[in-house]
């Protein structure tokens, strides 16, 4: 099951895409320093802009990486 506050980021995103308003970032992992590419939304308040994160772009090939429900 998918929790409520995932689908509300999931239609964030839907909207951000939508509105043109979305950016991919390459960004340092939190964690490692690694580089990620990362798909965020893009907002401006006031002639400034601002950019949340949603997810980075799997490594590889994304087919190996995940595998489908059962």
């Amino acid at each position: 099951m998918i929790p409520d506050h995932i689908r509300a980021n999931f239609q964030t995103l839907r909207r951000a895409a939508e509105n043109g308003d979305l950016a991919l970032m390459e960004c340092a992992d939190a964690e490692s320093g690694a580089p990620r590419c990362v798909i965020c939304a893009v907002g401006c308040d006031g002639g400034e802009y601002f950019f949340t994160p949603f997810g980075h772009l799997a490594e590889g090939n994304s087919y190996e990486a995940y595998r489908p429900p059962e």
